[in-house]
């Protein structure tokens, strides 16, 4: 230690470090960081202890949880000998006390800090689960392998197909282990409700009658809780004038729930012992005069029993599917098409839920407690749910806008994210677009996503689909990290070459059923094959053998899954609709000006669609414009008052516009579907990305129209005044309102095909209709039928509005020369008339978006639909 410099001892987790003021020290959840801290309130890269020429002092680098002394949170105060920090939480976070050092003894601590990496406690082995066998499959599995797959060429006589004598771990008893879920009526208090298994609380707190007690983000609250997704002012605890306590929202974001169920905004419910409350990732439950706090670091335990998912005809899709995983577990699932792996995830997730069975989170069911647990699970589709024109960290700030509650300032956000890129190393591609990255790195990104509400409970999709062999095995890679660093997660997967980093294989077999569930190293050995390829063959060739008889009769059933079935298969009972449905975490204008901003963005960082958005208008304009005619004439007489180039002028600028309106839309939802469902079930509103869509592109199309018409009009006289405006203004509004339309029936088209494919079709087949039911190539008026059919179509609206303005009636040369006064009544040149067309224009338009509305509705989860 230099001279003048004061000694300074830190203490962690029993273990002692002589700080070195020539170097800085990182606290954090960083393996690689100076001083690792396993605790999941604690954050990637927290703080940093450094000498700073006066003194020692300490600097929290933006953590989600903050960095405490003496109860007060710090971003950087000096620090020395007696100086106690907590870091995540002012009372019980983890404690970091600083001393001087004793008498000679500087010279150890100084050794111990070069050697501080090597005492890290919480690293352990990949795939080591809590409490459960480990996975080192048993000789004796080698030589029976060939019996089993002789036993494999007569599959009609079951009897044979259990060759397991003995469990595949001898000597370890069949009991629960500590993460695993426990049966109905375990844990928590007498007579209350499980709360996380056997846990102790987290922390207490007293309850004192006549005080109030609030919760919140915000430091002046009593009960200050560090969790993003709670409001800066929550809720609150209040006693009563008869002795009871109830719970009051104070009109939070993300809701007060009791019992798994929402309170209504600033609505209150009186709570008793046996009553859960949930605040965020927090937990409360009353306990005589205090409060119990249970806070969800993301190590908890899940199961499924029973799920049955039957289809229209009584099919079923999935049959009797149960397991469970202990906490910090990661699990895969595999099976050949057909095997209702989608399914699967769809009930695990709450998406759509089994109709019978019950899916547990640490037992809470989270069919009946999904508007409260749905803020825990994170979701990864195999499609990536990014917008690829945007960066990296333009994508997560839009994310993070949207699921978090409005009260979150941008530094808050900001932190997160950059907690969660450190985490995942991808602060060095923050600045790059989605589309310059790998499969891998895109597919890091979209994990990324998920992690900013910090989910204890992560699905993913076919995440390595598409990727060669080393992006798949970084892919599982980071997945076995998410796991050992305290949260389950469970992946859907045709990749059989990295099963071995997960703690449990489940194996799906065809029809819906479990054929093997247990250690990914043991798998092979049950079927009695060498490789996957000749187990999936299996399947294919034996589509009517009982695999999940066969696996129920076996060791392996006995040993890893029979404890979870043993309770009885219950059909799901569902709170009412709006129970299950989650809050909104901002209001409907926040979310809207959010995601306005967040569409402008990607259409202004794809320059080659801003082109083609410019382009199309401006060439249907030269084409207007090269036809040798004007639009009317200055001083008409009766020999020459006929002017039929001016239909056709018109019929350019409708049919281009419908093309350019609708072309602009054409793509929009269905190449986002993936996005929106994922962001409808945490909160999205319907009716604001709907309207975001209509703001945006209607501006788009507007500025198209006046392309379209400023070149067509730039060559050619028109009349010297219009009906109510000049006749330029008047057109155009025809032309803008014309394409905006056209634009509602291109999202119509995106919400309506299940591929990008069928939009181009249908995009043609629509431009060419408007085409033929102008009214300027033949006379549609008068004819019984074919009338009433123009009625539907923009064009025909459009065309007779701009029409009104041109005195079109009288410019085109009459359809039956013998009764010239027998005029197109929707081409009357007042005022009136060409409001009634505009008005009907817009009523059409409507009449499209409310039909995009319910088609979007086909593609949200069950439970969000309404």
């Amino acid at each position: 230690m230099g001279r003048g410099v004061p000694e300074l001892v830190l203490e962690l987790n029993g273990s002692t470090w002589t700080l070195d003021p020539s170097r800085t020290y990182t606290l954090g959840r960083d393996p690689q960081g100076d001083l690792t801290i396993d605790d999941a309130r604690v954050s990637w890269r927290h703080a940093t202890i450094s000498w700073n020429g006066r003194s020692w002092s300490i600097e929290d680098h933006g953590s989600t949880n903050g960095t405490y002394v003496q109860g007060r949170r710090v971003q950087q105060v000096e620090i020395g000998a007696g100086t106690v920090l907590h870091l995540g939480n002012a009372t019980d976070g983890p404690r970091v006390s600083l001393g001087a050092p004793a008498a000679g003894a500087a010279g150890a601590q100084a050794a111990a800090a070069q050697s501080a990496p090597a005492q890290q406690p919480h690293q352990q082995p990949q795939g080591a689960g809590a409490g459960w066998p480990g996975h080192q499959a048993p000789a004796q599995h080698q030589a029976q392998a060939p019996a089993q797959h002789q036993a494999w060429q007569q599959p009609q006589a079951p009897q044979q197909q259990v060759p397991h004598q003995q469990p595949p771990h001898q000597g370890v008893p069949h009991q629960q282990s500590p993460g695993h879920p426990a049966g109905p009526g375990q844990g928590g208090a007498a007579g209350a409700p499980p709360v996380y298994g056997d846990r102790s609380p987290t922390t207490f707190h007293q309850l004192d009658l006549g005080r109030v007690m609030r919760i919140g983000r915000a430091l002046e609250n009593e009960l200050v809780v560090s969790d993003l997704q709670v409001s800066r002012h929550h809720a609150e605890f209040r006693a009563t004038p008869d002795g009871r306590y109830e719970i009051r929202d104070l009109g939070s974001h993300n809701g007060t729930y009791v019992n798994g169920q929402p309170l209504q905004k600033s609505g209150s419910a009186l709570i008793g012992p046996n009553d859960i409350v949930g605040v965020g990732h927090s937990t409360f439950r009353l306990v005589g005069d205090r409060l119990e706090e249970f806070v969800d670091t993301g190590e908890v335990s899940f199961s499924a029993r029973h799920l049955t998912v039957t289809v229209d005809g009584g099919k079923q899709i999935l049959k009797d599917v149960s397991f469970g995983v202990p906490e910090k577990s990661l699990i895969a699932v595999i099976g050949p098409s057909g095997s209702g792996k989608s399914t699967l995830l769809k009930a695990l997730t709450g998406y759509r839920p089994a109709d019978q069975g019950d899916v547990l989170y640490d037992n809470r069911n989270l069919y009946k407690q999904f508007a409260e647990l749905r803020q825990r699970i994170g979701l990864v589709p195999q499609d990536d749910i990014l917008h690829k024109e945007l960066t990296v960290s333009k994508a997560l700030k839009y994310a993070a806008r949207l699921r978090f509650p409005s009260d979150t300032t941008e530094a808050e956000r900001q932190a997160r994210i950059t907690e969660v890129l450190a985490e995942l190393k991808l602060d060095i591609h923050k600045d790059k677009r989605i589309t310059s990255l790998s499969g891998g790195q895109r597919k890091r990104v979209s994990v990324a996503l998920e992690l900013l509400t910090k989910p204890s409970l992560i699905f993913l999709d076919e995440p390595t689909s598409g990727l060669d062999p080393g992006m798949d095995r970084d892919v599982m890679q980071l997945l076995r990290g998410l796991a050992d660093d305290g949260r389950t997660v469970l992946v859907v997967t045709h990749s059989v070459a990295e099963l071995a980093i997960c703690d449990k294989l489940l194996v799906m077999a065809p029809g819906g059923s479990v054929a093997y569930f247990g250690p990914p190293e043991e798998a092979l050995n049950f079927f009695g094959y060498t490789s996957w390829a000749d187990v999936f063959s299996a399947f294919e060739n034996y589509r009517d053998y009982d695999w999940a008889g066969r696996w129920r009769g076996s060791q392996h059933y006995q040993l890893y899954a029979a404890d979870i079935d043993a309770v009885a298969a219950q059909p799901v009972t569902m709170p009412p609709p709006q129970q299950m449905r989650p809050p909104k975490p901002q209001t409907w204008g926040t979310q809207l000006w959010t995601l306005v901003r967040r569409y402008s963005s990607v259409i202004a960082s794809d320059k080659a669609f801003l082109g083609l958005m410019v382009a199309l208008p401006a060439v249907i304009g030269v084409l207007s414009a090269v036809i040798p005619a004007e639009f009317g004439l200055t001083a008409p007489t009766p020999p020459t008052r006929f002017n039929g180039k001016s239909g056709m002028i018109l019929l350019i600028l409708a049919v281009g516009i419908c093309l350019a309106g609708s072309a602009s839309s054409v793509r929009e939802l269905i190449k986002e579907r993936v996005i929106y469902e994922r962001e409808r079930a945490t909160g999205l509103s319907r009716s604001a990305y709907l309207v975001s869509k209509v703001i945006v592109l209607g501006v788009i199309t507007a500025f198209q129209s006046v392309i379209l018409c400023g070149i067509c009009f730039a060559v050619r006289d028109l009349p010297a005044e219009g009906l109510f405006m000049p006749p330029a203004v008047e057109i155009c509004l025809s032309i803008v309102a014309l394409g905006f339309t056209s634009m509602m029936f291109g999202l119509m088209i995106s919400a309506m095909v299940k591929t990008s494919e069928m939009t181009m079709p249908l995009l043609v087949m629509f431009a060419i209709v408007q085409l033929v039911f102008t009214g300027v190539l033949f006379q549609v008026y008068g004819t019984p039928g074919l009338e009433q059919l123009t009625w539907l179509m923009p064009s025909r609206w459009g065309v007779a509005a701009a029409g009104t303005t041109l005195d079109l009636a009288n410019l085109m040369p009459p359809w039956d020369p013998k009764n010239p006064t027998d005029l197109d009544p929707l081409w009357e040149a007042t005022a009136t008339q060409w409001g009634i067309n505009i008005f009907v224009l817009l009523v059409i338009a409507l009449v499209c978006a409310f039909a995009v509305a319910r088609l979007l509705r086909r593609h949200e989860p069950e439970v969000m639909r309404k």
